[in-house]
């Protein structure tokens, strides 16, 4: 699913929006997550999920084009856990 067949959702089921009020809904919810998550704050969504941020360590890692060794520097990337009913819900198919 693309963020305009998300879009596309959200105006079928919510007949008395625009598409364009559909799509100013879409992205200033990614704005937020966007912005809590740079922040480092957690964001739990009951029954979805949480979105948080990770820290990687310092290493040293290998350039696979010339074998070189590197400095990689430490990191925070984010994340994604499955809530349990979304994970159920996936196993059942």
């Amino acid at each position: 699913m693309t963020k305009s067949d998300l879009i596309d959702r959200v105006c079928e089921r919510l007949d008395y929006l625009t598409r364009k009020d559909a799509e100013v809904a879409v992205n200033t919810l990614f704005d937020y997550l966007s912005e809590q998550i740079a922040a480092d704050r957690r964001i739990e969504l009951r029954g979805f999920g949480s979105f948080g941020t990770k820290s990687r360590a310092a290493r040293r890692g290998r350039n696979p084009k010339t074998g070189e060794t590197v400095d990689v520097p430490p990191k925070r990337v984010p994340f994604f856990r499955a809530g349990k009913s979304l994970r159920e819900e996936v196993d059942q198919g």
